[in-house]
């Protein structure tokens, strides 16, 4: 179902605030339990959820977790607009969409961008391949206009889709990607949306912050340019990036119930709007499970998930709860702890990922003008 045209634009000084509206739809993973396809599904397409964070010669870029991706947004591409449904995923750094070129079964179902029909595309003879841990895709490289709630980002690089083997893409409810993280893990040298609207002097201020609702209720947006100060009346935490490559920071710890359970001398964590779950080391992943009576499958009896504790991430020497309600995902009667094993070792030790599980908790700001995020308890 195409998502209503985004709009929402305010000039402010040289630059421009930009509202985004997210819509939460159906995920991936309700789909295909409706159809019953889940269970055949996960045994067919295994991944390895660790590989969006290694980086090879070969672009590999995992759709991590995306079964359970829930929020998207609008923007278009190309003179006049091609509407496309992306997700905004501050854990890559690429733009990419389907296009007519792609004849894969997952294009099919899929908005597609012609270049034919927009006289502002440029073309090239560079190619992109991602690799991910259920699929793949690749296609061509090119140019345009992609204009993100009414900001027209000129000559901008992105992926043109020419192939996306396999079933995965062809349920997802989203047409294509747009990454907003560093430059230096864009694949073939792509400048990232977000660094071209800084360089064409198009937002107000060098920062972006995203809100993401909770349940079924709306109001989910990404805003480029600006702080909105109604979301940000707790005060905002400001926490340095250990590294320009994804938005990663340092943690301290990881507690339950005031005794640590992970993390114990310090761990490195992703802010990843891409990733729904939290992402655990497969090491701490047991212990936490153990603790809150979940079974190696993260399932959990609903009766019991009100009276289970925080979980409390320690951060730049302050706590950063997420409480029960947070991380105990219910769907057709089943309830699951929103965490998920990974393994993924970084030279200043282990990795977590801190996607919409904790995102909804707060409200997010990604500063490129001081390399901070700021978290706001909502």
């Amino acid at each position: 179902m195409k998502l209503l045209l985004l709009l929402g634009l305010v000039a402010l000084g040289h630059g421009l605030v930009s509202r985004v509206p997210l819509r939460k739809g159906k995920s991936l993973r309700q789909t295909l339990r409706e159809h019953g396809l889940l269970e055949k599904y996960l045994k067919q397409h295994p991944f390895d959820l660790a590989a969006k964070y290694f980086h090879s010669r070969v672009a590999a870029e995992l759709l991590q977790n995306y079964l359970d991706n829930e929020y998207f947004g609008t923007i278009s591409i190309g003179t006049p607009a091609q509407e496309f449904t992306v997700v905004f995923d501050t854990g890559s750094s690429n733009l990419w969409v389907p296009s007519v070129y792609c004849s894969s079964p997952a294009c099919s179902n899929h908005n597609r961008f012609n270049p034919a029909d927009s006289s502002t595309f440029i073309s090239t003879n560079e190619s992109l391949y991602i690799a991910y841990g259920t699929g793949s895709m690749s296609g061509v490289l090119g140019y345009d206009t992609v204009t993100v709630a009414n900001i027209e980002v000129i000559n901008q690089m992105f992926g043109l889709a020419e192939t996306e083997p396999g079933a995965f893409f062809y349920y997802t409810p989203f047409d294509g990607i747009l990454g907003l993280a560093f430059p230096s893990i864009a694949s073939s040298g792509a400048t990232p949306v977000f660094d071209n609207m800084m360089m064409q002097n198009l937002v107000a201020e060098d920062l972006f912050s995203v809100y993401l609702s909770k349940d079924e209720r709306g109001g989910s947006f990404v805003l480029f340019g600006a702080i909105d100060p109604l979301y940000t009346t707790t005060g905002i935490t400001w926490i340095p990036l250990s590294a320009e490559t994804y938005w990663q920071i340092r943690m301290d710890s990881v507690s339950i119930g005031g005794e640590g359970i992970a993390c114990a001398f310090g761990c490195q964590a992703i802010v990843d709007t891409g990733t729904s779950l939290l992402a655990v080391p497969d090491r701490a992943l047991g212990a936490i499970l153990s603790v809150l009576g979940a079974n190696s499958n993260g399932e959990i009896s609903c009766r019991a998930a009100s009276r289970l504790p925080s979980i409390i991430f320690h951060i730049n020497g302050k706590a950063f709860p997420v409480p029960p309600s947070a991380y105990v995902l219910e769907s057709n009667g089943y309830c699951t702890v929103g965490f998920q094993g990974m393994d993924v070792p970084t030279e200043s030790g282990e990795l977590w990922i801190l996607g919409d599980v904790f995102i909804r908790e707060y409200y997010v700001i990604f500063n490129r003008a001081t390399n901070m995020v700021g978290l706001s308890r909502l």
